[in-house]
């Protein structure tokens, strides 16, 4: 994602919008959002490499994704290509994911975000958004939703917007006539965060330039998407506005947007620095919290709690402090765990520590640098990231 060097941020305050009642139910599924998930695809996408638009990383990148959603259980029918050309001989393919509605089967909400990346591995610009809507996708597969969902993948955003401009112009679109009813675009670019600012708010990105006809709309939305955040996950919320990704192509035809970016922009975009030892698991975990609140508000999820609803990996709970640690790490875990094993590994995977039911653990002899520490226990795993520092 591209930014202005400066933008107006606006306090949520300085708006009235209209009240959301909490939902149980949604709060349930936020909750699913699993940070040991979340940390394995920001370490994938990393391994691929520079996913740079047409290369072979970049095809790497978008079968890794047609697979995660194979195991997620999504059919041939529902996975679908838009490839394009752009720049006379730069080819490569949108993937997209579709999950039909219950009341609106033919009126669609896209959440979206793109996978391509230039100079670095981009694990933050965009492996943050890319995961987390791999996690929404993953958790709401079997969710009964009033209107239909798109996950949608990106590629060429860095060039231009060239794939969103093309799915908008050719797919929502044919010879100027519209061929899909958009709810809304929800856009994910860049909410990596860096590791050690203070990651506790979310920009939410509504459209105040372009057409005006869908201002007024989009800043509706994008007050609801600050009033999820603050509902399904601990994230505080600015408003911002919508700037150069990839549901600006939607906008320039009309469409309703709004978006999520990091609010202590880290900087690191399009540079060797946009790596995994840089970016904030946790504040990607969190708004992955957020969103898939959002998510089921736009699209108006079930609020009846089925048996798809339980929270599989109760060690998704574990607390391991102090971070940055010193001399001892401290571990909490869930009362009904008493056998466990902690590994903390370098970010090569090499292990370092390897500890069996101990919860202060002696990290003195350890250099001071960025680790994983893994907990594994009845066959289910946490991973957290730590930065030791003397």
């Amino acid at each position: 994602m591209k930014k202005l060097t400066t933008l107006l941020f606006i306090s949520l305050t300085t708006y009235s919008f209209q009240a959301q009642s909490f939902i149980q139910a949604y709060k349930n599924r936020a909750d699913q959002v699993s940070q040991t998930n979340i940390t394995t695809m920001l370490q994938e996408f990393e391994s691929m490499g520079v996913k740079t638009t047409g290369s072979a990383a970049n095809t790497t990148a978008l079968n890794w994704l047609k697979t995660k959603y194979q195991s997620y259980g999504y059919t041939a029918g529902q996975i679908s290509e838009d490839p394009f050309t752009f720049g006379g001989n730069i080819s490569s393919k949108n993937l997209i994911i579709t999950k039909q509605g219950t009341t609106y089967p033919n009126t669609y909400v896209i959440i979206c975000g793109h996978y391509d990346t230039v100079t670095g591995p981009g694990v933050s610009d965009n492996g943050s958004g890319t995961s987390i809507i791999l996690e929404a996708a993953r958790i709401l597969k079997d969710i009964p939703t009033q209107y239909s969902i798109k996950f949608i993948h990106f590629s060429g955003e860095e060039q231009g917007l060239e794939g969103s401009g093309h799915y908008a112009d050719n797919i929502v679109f044919q010879n100027n006539v519209r061929q899909l009813d958009i709810r809304l675009v929800f856009n994910l670019d860049q909410v990596g965060g860096k590791i050690g600012n203070n990651n506790n708010a979310i920009k939410c990105e509504s459209d105040q330039s372009g057409l005006t006809s869908n201002d007024a709309q989009s800043l509706a939305f994008t007050q609801q998407l600050a009033n999820c955040t603050t509902l399904y996950s601990p994230l505080g919320t600015v408003m911002s506005n919508a700037y150069s990704s990839d549901y600006i192509p939607f906008e320039q035809n009309g469409d309703i947007i709004t978006g999520f970016y990091e609010n202590i922009r880290s900087h690191n975009e399009h540079t060797i620095n946009d790596t995994f030892a840089n970016v904030d698991p946790t504040y990607v975990f969190n708004v992955g919290k957020a969103a898939v609140g959002a998510l089921q508000h736009f699209a108006v999820a079930t609020t009846v709690l089925g048996t798809h609803d339980a929270v599989a990996n109760s060690l998704e709970s574990v607390k391991i402090y102090p971070n940055p640690a010193k001399d001892i790490l401290n571990v909490e875990l869930p009362n009904d765990i008493k056998n466990f094993n902690l590994e903390i590994t370098d970010l090569s995977g090499r292990l370092i520590l390897n500890k069996e039911n101990g919860k202060k653990i002696n990290v003195s002899g350890i250099t001071n640098g960025t680790y994983l520490c893994t907990i594994k226990a009845n066959n289910k795993k946490a991973i957290r990231k730590i930065i030791i520092e003397k």
